[in-house]
C-alpha cells in the first residue's frame, strides 16, 4: 500500500482471496465482489501513472479523481475487515498471511440470516461507489486528461541549472575547500592518454551539487579543447541532451544539422564524431536514473585523450554507476559548517557589511538551526525576509522562525520553488517509501523518534511487511512532508498553529501534538473512520473517547501521563477489534485492561515503562496470537498459557517468577530477540528447564537475562549456559536458521555492574553465528577484578 493507491495495496488481494474460497456467499453478492474488484484492479493501474507525477502538475479533475479513489478503497477495506473481525474467536491475522485460515469461520458467518443482509447491503453500496468513480475515470479517458500524465512530469520552472550558472560568484559561500580537493582527485596533469576520468557528486537536493559542479567547471574549462555543462533532469528527453552537448561542443556541426531530424544512435555518432581527439570537460548535472547515464556514456567515452566528465546525482547508486575506478571517485556533498551557514545567510540579506544587528542575532541563529547547513534552505529563508531589497522587522522573523516544520510556508515564490526542488527526490522514491516518509508528519518538530516504534507502526498500518536507532527530521523536510501529506489527506495534524485545520473531510489518520483545541473543533469533527491516533504528552488532556473511533489500527499514547487524563478509560481498549498497535510506554498506566484479550489482530503491544502496580497480565492476554512485538515492564510477568503466543518475534522485559513455567518458552519458535528477568532465589534445578527451553528457539539472534542473584549463582547459570552452548547438542540452532544465529548473549546481576566480555571463536562453536566474534556478556556488581 502507498500514498497514491490508498488502501488499494491490502484490499485487492483480500478480495482476491475471498472470491477464490468456497464461500456461501449469495450469488448476486459474488457477482457484485467480482465486478468491483475488476474495477479496482483498473483503477489501480491509472493510480500508479497519477502517482508518479507531483501533484501540482495534474489536472484539478484527476487529483479529485485520484482522492476519491484512495477514499474508497479505505472505505471498501473497513467493510471487508468488519467481517473478519466478526469471525468470533478467531485466532488469525486479518493480513494475508493468515487470510485462508479464517475461511472455514467465514463460511459460517454467511450462513446467518441478519449478517447474510447486512454483507449483501455493504458490497452493493460498495459496488454503486466503485461504478460512479469508474464512469468518472471512464469521462476523463474520453477528455484527455489522463492524456499526458508522462508529459506532465517534464514541466518545470524555472530551470535550477540557470540559476547555478549565472550566479554571483561573490555571493557563493563554504564551497572553497570541497572545489580545490576535488580539482586535485581529477588529476589534470596525469597522462593525456587515458581514458576520460569521471568523478560523480552525490547528494540530497538542495545541499548545493550544482554549485560545486560549476566552481570546478569555471575554473579548470580553459585546459581543454573543448566544454559542456548540461542538465539532465527528472524525465529527461536524451535527444534534448544529447544536442545540447554537440552544440556546446562543437556548434558549427550542429548548426549544420539543424532541421534533420535524428535518432538517438545518430546523434551519439555525431558526438563520437565532433569529440575525436578533442580533450574534453563536460558536466553532466542532476541524472536520476542509470539508463539515461549510460546511453550518455556511450557518446562520451570513445576517446583517450585524457578527458573529465562531473556527473551530479541525487542517488547514491546512480553516483557509483557512472564514477571512475571506485568509490573515491565519489563525492558524498555535506551540509554547510556553522560559520559558512551564517556568513551565507548574512550575505544574502545584510549585502553591505554582512553584520547582523544585536536584535536579530538570537532569532537569525534559530532559524539557522533549523536550516541545518542546507544551502537552498539558507538562501531561501534569507531572500523571505529580505525582499525588494528590504529587510523585514524582527517580529516577522519570529514568525517565519515557528512556522518552519509546520507545513504553513505557503504563498511565498522563494518557499514554493524550495519545496519544488525538494519535493523532485519525494517523487522519485519507491511507492511504498512515499508512503513510509509521509507518515513522520505524525510526530512533531524535532520529535526523536524510535526507529521499533516507527517501524511496528508501519507494520500495523500494511505499509511494511516485516536497522539506525532513533531519527529526526529536518525541519525544512518536515514542511514539505506536512504539505503532502495534508493535500493528500494522509495525516491531520492538529497543533498550536493549525487551529484552523478543516475536519470536513473523513480523517484518517489524526496527529495532536501541541495544542488545546477547541473542544467543539474535535466534538464535531468526523473521526470515526481514524485508522491511527497519536497524541503527545503536552496535550494529553485533549484525548478523545475510545468509543468515538470504529476503525482504529493504530493507538499510540507513549509518554503521555494518563493520570494527568482523569476522563480516560482504557477499560474499553479491548472493542477495538481492529486494533494492530497498542503503545503505552511510559504511561504510568495502572492497570492493564483485562478484556485486551479480545485484540485478536494485535502485533504490537509495548507496556515498558507503566505504573508499578500494572504488573500482571490478565489471562485474556494468551488469546493474542498474532502478536509479534511485545515489551513490558521490567517486573511484568507473562501469565500461564503463554505458550499460544507462537507468532511472537521479540519479547522484552518479561519477568519470571520461581514458579514459572519456562519449559513454555519451547513453544514460541519464532522468537528473534527475547529479554527477561529471574527473581534472585531463582531455583537451579529449573536451570536445565530453560536451557533445553531456550535450545529449541532456532531462529534467536539476541538473549540478554537478568537477575538479583548473587555473582557465585550467576556464574553457575553462565557455566551451565557455556557447556550447552559451546559442546552440548541440547543447544543446537544450527537446523535450519533463518537470520544467521545468535550474535549476542548477557547475562546480567545487577546495578553498577562489571562487564566481562567472553568470546568464542566460530570454529569451536556448532552455533551459526552472525559475526565472526560472538559475544557472552557476564554482568554482576559483586564480581571483582581478582575475581
Amino acid at each position: 500500500m502507498n500514498l497514491a493507491l490508498g488502501a488499494m495495496g491490502s484490499l485487492l488481494p483480500k478480495l482476491g482471496e475471498l472470491l477464490k474460497e468456497e464461500y456461501k456467499m449469495q450469488t448476486g453478492v459474488k457477482r457484485d465482489v467480482q465486478a468491483f474488484s475488476a474495477e479496482l484492479v483498473s483503477m489501480r493501474a491509472a493510480l500508479r501513472r497519477v502517482a508518479e507525477v507531483p501533484r501540482d502538475q495534474l489536472d484539478e479533475e484527476v487529483r479529485i479523481w485520484a482522492g476519491d479513489v484512495r477514499e474508497l478503497s479505505y472505505d471498501t477495506e473497513d467493510v471487508v475487515d468488519s467481517l473478519l473481525v466478526r469471525v468470533k474467536g478467531s485466532e488469525t491475522d486479518a493480513d494475508m498471511d493468515g487470510f485462508k485460515e479464517l475461511v472455514s469461520k467465514m463460511k459460517g458467518l454467511f450462513k446467518k440470516g441478519k449478517a447474510r443482509r447486512q454483507i449483501a447491503t455493504a458490497i452493493k453500496d460498495i459496488k454503486e461507489q466503485v461504478q460512479d468513480v469508474a464512469a468518472r475515470h471512464e469521462r476523463y479517458k474520453a477528455d484527455g486528461v489522463f492524456a499526458n500524465l508522462a508529459a506532465a512530469t517534464r514541466i518545470t520552472a524555472v530551470d535550477p541549472l540557470l540559476v547555478a550558472l549565472h550566479e554571483d560568484k561573490q555571493r557563493i559561500v563554504g564551497i572553497e575547500t570541497a572545489r580545490d580537493k576535488l580539482i586535485e582527485k581529477l588529476c589534470l596533469t596525469d597522462d593525456a592518454s587515458k581514458q576520460p576520468k569521471i568523478l560523480s557528486i552525490v547528494g540530497f537536493g538542495g545541499l548545493g551539487k550544482t554549485t560545486l559542479a560549476k566552481a570546478i567547471y569555471d575554473e579548470v574549462r580553459s585546459g581543454f579543447d573543448c566544454t559542456a555543462f548540461v542538465s539532465v533532469s527528472r524525465s529527461p528527453d536524451i535527444k534534448k541532451v544529447l544536442k545540447e552537448i554537440l552544440f556546446e561542443v562543437d556548434r558549427k556541426r550542429y548548426m549544420s544539422l539543424r532541421g534533420a531530424t535524428l535518432n538517438e544512435k545518430q546523434l551519439i555518432e555525431q558526438l563520437q564524431e565532433s569529440l575525436g581527439t578533442k580533450r574534453y570537460f563536460i558536466v553532466v548535472d542532476d541524472i536520476w536514473d542509470v539508463t539515461a547515464w549510460k546511453t550518455i556514456r556511450y557518446a562520451l567515452m570513445g576517446t583517450e585523450c585524457g578527458s573529465r566528465i562531473i556527473t551530479t546525482t541525487r542517488n547514491i547508486n546512480v553516483s557509483k554507476e557512472c564514477s571512475s575506478y571506485n568509490d573515491d571517485m565519489v563525492h558524498n556533498m555535506e551540509p554547510l559548517s556553522n560559520g559558512d551557514s551564517q556568513r551565507l545567510f548574512y550575505k544574502r540579506i545584510f549585502p553591505g557589511d554582512n553584520m547582523c544587528p544585536p536584535e536579530l542575532q538570537e532569532v537569525s541563529m534559530n532559524i539557522l538551526k533549523k536550516c541545518a547547513g542546507v544551502p537552498l534552505a539558507i538562501i531561501t529563508i534569507a531572500s523571505h525576509l529580505a525582499s525588494n531589497q528590504q529587510i523585514k522587522p524582527s517580529s516577522q522573523w519570529y514568525v517565519l522562525l515557528n512556522s518552519i516544520g509546520s507545513g504553513l510556508t505557503k504563498g511565498d515564490t522563494n518557499f514554493d520553488e524550495m519545496k519544488r526542488i525538494l519535493s523532485f527526490s519525494y517523487y522519485d522514491l519507491p511507492s511504498h517509501l512515499k508512503t513510509c516518509l509521509l507518515y513522520l508528519s505524525t510526530f512533531p518538530e524535532d520529535y526523536i523518534i524510535d526507529r521499533d516504534r516507527l517501524i511496528r507502526r508501519w507494520i500495523a498500518e500494511g505499509f511494511i511487511q516485516g536497522g539506525i536507532h532513533s531519527c529526526r527530521v529536518h525541519d525544512i523536510m518536515l514542511d514539505l512532508i506536512c504539505d503532502l501529506a495534508s493535500e493528500e489527506n494522509f495525516v491531520t495534524i492538529m497543533d498550536t498553529i493549525k487551529l484552523n485545520t478543516p475536519l470536513e473531510r473523513k480523517v484518517r489518520r489524526l496527529s495532536i501534538q501541541k495544542a488545546e483545541l477547541p473542544t467543539t473543533q474535535l466534538a464535531t469533527g468526523s473521526i470515526s473512520q481514524v485508522r491511527s491516533f497519536t497524541i503527545f504528552r503536552p496535550v494529553i488532556i485533549q484525548m478523545l473517547p475510545l468509543s468515538r473511533f470504529e476503525v482504529l489500527r493504530v493507538l499510540d499514547l507513549q509518554d503521555c501521563n494518563l493520570e494527568e487524563c482523569g476522563h480516560l478509560s482504557l477499560s474499553c481498549v479491548g472493542n477495538l477489534l481492529y486494533l494492530r498497535y497498542l503503545g503505552l510506554r511510559n504511561t504510568r498506566l495502572r492497570k492493564i485492561p483485562l478484556d485486551i484479550g479480545k485484540l485478536l489482530f494485535l502485533q504490537t503491544l509495548d507496556l515498558k515503562g507503566v505504573d508499578g502496580n500494572a504488573e500482571e497480565l490478565p489471562g485474556s492476554f494468551v488469546r493474542l496470537r498474532n502478536l509479534m512485538f511485545l515489551y513490558l515492564g521490567c517486573i511484568t510477568y507473562l501469565p500461564a498459557g503463554h505458550k499460544s503466543l507462537t507468532s511472537l518475534r521479540e519479547l522484552r522485559g518479561a519477568y519470571f517468577t520461581q514458579d514459572s513455567d519456562l519449559e513454555e518458552l519451547r513453544y514460541l519458535t519464532e522468537l528473534r530477540e527475547l529479554k527477561f528477568r529471574l527473581p534472585s532465589k531463582y531455583p537451579l534445578e529449573k536451570v536445565h528447564i530453560m536451557l533445553e527451553s531456550l535450545g529449541k528457539l532456532h531462529k534467536l539472534e539476541s538473549l540478554h537475562i537478568a537477575s538479583e542473584a548473587t555473582w557465585v549463582r550467576i556464574f553457575v547459570v553462565l557455566s551451565m549456559a557455556l557447556s550447552r552452548l559451546l559442546g552440548d547438542s541440547v543447544w543446537s540452532p544450527t537446523r535450519g536458521p533463518v537470520h544467521g544465529g545468535i550474535s549476542s548473549i548477557r547475562v546480567h546481576g545487577g546495578p553498577g555492574a562489571r562487564d566481562v566480555p567472553l568470546h568464542a571463536s566460530r570454529d569451536s562453536s556448532p552455533l551459526p553465528l552472525a559475526s565472526s566474534r560472538f559475544h557472552f556478556h557476564f554482568h554482576s556488581h559483586e564480581l571483582t577484578a581478582d575475581s
